[in-house]
């Protein structure tokens, strides 16, 4: 009768993660979130004071958001996370629209994931925290039509990082999930 008191408190914990899964991240009066202004365009990484055209080498401001409208593969590949997160900012949405615009019209396209953190936290949490950041993407992906089949994900956590350094600056451009087509 040991199974009993198990499957209980499995259930509940799967319950809180689904519950946690759907909490909303706020916003501001506007309807902003993040770093965005109530226009849509984004200001960078918000809270590091990096703007659009230092992380990634495009900024988040354009309208376009990396949208190719000749059936190109979307030009921003990299999408950012903030500390300790793997809730997508609603800056990038367009951008993810536009992956998934992409994969949804050439099926035989296959993108990887990679999940990415910063150098803060064990090697064990962040490996956890960059594929739980690719997930989110895959998620996203999923839901706006793309096939399973097209999406693998994978998590280098700490170990592949975009800047060096250990300042807020540095931080914020590998805390990231990268499209690698």
């Amino acid at each position: 009768m040991q199974l009993k008191p198990f499957a209980r408190t499995l259930a509940v914990a799967l319950s809180l993660a689904f519950v946690a899964g759907c909490s909303s991240g706020g916003g501001t009066q506007d309807g902003s979130m993040d770093g965005t202004r109530g226009d849509g365009t984004g200001t960078g990484v918000a809270g590091s004071g990096v703007s659009g055209s230092q992380v990634g080498g495009t900024g988040f401001g354009s309208g376009a958001a990396g949208q190719e409208a000749d059936g190109r593969i979307p030009q921003q590949r990299t999408i950012y996370f903030e500390f300790d997160s793997d809730r997508i900012r609603s800056e990038f949405e367009p951008v993810l629209a536009s992956h998934a615009r992409y994969l949804r019209e050439n099926g035989g396209s296959r993108v990887v994931l990679q999940g990415h953190t910063d150098e803060r936290g064990t090697r064990e949490y962040n490996m956890a925290l960059g594929e739980r950041r690719a997930r989110s993407v895959e998620r996203f992906l999923s839901v706006q039509g793309v096939s399973p089949s097209q999406v693998e994900v994978v998590s280098y956590g700490e170990e592949r990082p975009a800047a060096r350094g250990q300042n807020e600056e540095t931080y914020a451009q590998n805390r990231r999930v990268v499209f690698a087509y």
